[in-house]
């Protein structure tokens, strides 16, 4: 049975993530991007916070603070700038049908690096999540914006889809050395100081923030959405391999068109349950073979759920 936690981490970070797109539709026209993205990290933190203290303290070797911190910036800054960059070109649904090849551009990323072996079942698995993320999506994700040079919108989704696998692969060392709940509070914590820098130039410390009842209980939800499913996210990777962790980010996509259909009042189409089935077949061919082995995807000793001591890991 534990052997199916780290699919259900994985599983359980896509929905989350899927969620606080929802969330984020919902209150985003009440304030800026960068200030919302760092009250959303902010909140995050504060989540994490009383769990890291009540743990066991881990002191982090110098050189490692770094490349931690830089991981969260790319992460949760970066990526989240260049994503909001490129909808200035493109219309959102095909930014998120390009975003969706974040699982192969993982997957060629750790196989290169000798982290994972490819095969013809996760290939096919990764390339039918990202066809039911098409369908789900529909002709949205193929309609020409108002934008002149659309390349540069699509070239950033690009980039963005990149960073995250590059900080999905790359997170490995530093979650065998360390705690994956002392690794996620860190490099969240650095993320929101970057996205302050990007908040101050809103004008977001110049003035409370005016947001509705509705928004901030959206913005809250947010928050401790994303701190929860960072760990989640992080556990993960430090227990199977990156590709069959990032392929079920292509539940987000569904996730926010369902929720969106209940909430929002957005159309549900026939369209949209094909890609649900793609994106489940895709998912069940990705794990057909079962959890990664150990050599594969160097999880932490001491058990099934690591050797981290913080009461999150036990």
């Amino acid at each position: 049975m534990l052997r199916f936690l780290p699919p259900a981490a994985a599983a359980a970070t896509g929905i989350l993530v899927g969620s606080a797109m929802v969330a984020t539709r919902f209150v985003i026209d009440q304030t800026a991007p960068a200030s919302l993205a760092f009250l959303r990290y902010l909140i995050g933190v504060c989540c994490l916070l009383p769990a890291v203290l009540l743990s066991e303290r881990v002191r982090f070797a110098r050189r490692d603070l770094a490349p931690i911190a830089l991981l969260g910036i790319t992460q949760f800054g970066i990526l989240i700038a260049l994503l909001n960059y490129a909808l200035q070109f493109i219309p959102s649904a095909r930014a998120a049908l390009i975003f969706a090849t974040l699982p192969l551009l993982t997957m060629l990323l750790a196989t290169a690096l000798g982290h994972e072996r490819l095969t013809a079942e996760k290939t096919l698995g990764v390339l039918m999540t990202i066809l039911g993320v098409g369908f789900a999506l529909g002709e949205k994700a193929v309609q020409r914006g108002g934008a002149t040079q659309e390349w540069v919108g699509e070239l950033a989704v690009f980039a963005s889809a990149l960073c995250g696998a590059v900080c999905s692969v790359f997170y490995r060392p530093y979650l065998r050395k360390y705690p994956t709940l002392q690794v996620s509070g860190f490099a969240m914590l650095a993320s929101v100081g970057f996205l302050a820098v990007l908040a101050a130039g809103e004008g977001f410390f110049g003035a409370f923030p005016r947001f509705t009842a509705g928004g901030w209980l959206a913005v809250v939800f947010i928050g401790v959405n994303s701190g929860i499913g960072y760990y989640l996210w992080l556990w993960a990777l430090n227990h199977t391999t990156p590709t069959k962790v990032t392929v079920f980010l292509a539940l987000s996509p569904i996730t926010a068109a369902v929720l969106g259909a209940a909430f929002l009042a957005e159309r549900l189409s026939t369209m949209s349950l094909l890609g649900l089935a793609c994106v489940a077949l895709g998912l069940w061919l990705a794990h057909r073979h079962g959890p990664a082995s150990a050599s594969e995807c160097g999880a932490q000793g001491g058990g099934p759920l690591g050797n981290g001591s913080s009461p999150l890991d036990r």
